[in-house]
């Protein structure tokens, strides 16, 4: 079972830019997609960004689309992903997660598991 770090987060303005890394051990992680997923105050998880295995694919919100951009290295067991023009509604715990099953433009919602422990962004106005 795979365990997954999460680092990067923060605390930014309104505008900035953040990068966040999922490090994962195991020599499984280029077999699996891969996920992020957030966590605001007073809300539920919500689904923010997927990767393919090859990360030849991704898909996003569309409350993140074209200002977050996920991407992965499979020879460092590590996924990204990169924040721009934030804005204080992107305030969260964020979390990268496995997807063990094969990830499609209507699955990408769900489906998500072994969670990393998250880390904190906010974004101050």
């Amino acid at each position: 079972q795979a365990q997954l770090v999460e680092s990067g987060g923060g605390l930014v303005q309104a505008g900035g830019s953040l990068r966040l890394s999922c490090a994962a051990s195991g020599q499984t992680f280029s077999t699996y997609a891969m996920g992020w997923l957030r966590q605001g105050p007073g809300k539920e998880r919500e689904f923010v960004a997927a990767i393919t295995r090859s990360g030849g694919t991704t898909y996003y919100s569309d409350s993140v689309k074209g200002r977050f951009t996920i991407s992965r290295d499979n020879n460092k067991n590590t996924v990204y992903l990169q924040m721009n023009s934030l804005k204080p509604e992107d305030t969260a715990e964020y979390y990268c997660a496995v997807r063990p099953t094969p990830l499609t433009y209507s699955s990408r919602n769900y489906g998500y598991t072994h969670w990393g422990q998250g880390t904190q962004v906010t974004v101050s106005s």
